[in-house]
């Protein structure tokens, strides 16, 4: 089975590692996802997910997110969950 897009990286703030992540797409705790442009490319369990600071176990699409990133992404790098 395919990856389902669920979003991509419109911003990325690099001293705390955490990516601004639009959505198109239901997104959990829990979920795999796989990061991938700019010629990088890497899969990773989603630990945390916010909203305005608040923590929260599931978002749905058309929200804008805050989440916790184990490498460096960029601005429109496209965001996957593994497996759905």
């Amino acid at each position: 089975m395919a990856d389902l897009k669920v979003g991509k990286i419109i911003h990325y703030y690099d001293k705390i590692g955490v990516a601004v992540l639009e959505l198109n797409e239901d997104l959990a705790v829990g979920d795999t996802i796989r990061i991938s442009g700019h010629g990088n490319e890497f899969t990773q369990k989603v630990e945390s997910i916010q909203v305005e600071h608040e923590a929260i176990n599931e978002a749905k699409g058309g929200q804008t997110v805050g989440l916790k990133v184990v490498q460096e992404v960029r601005e429109g790098d496209e965001v996957y969950k593994v497996n759905p």
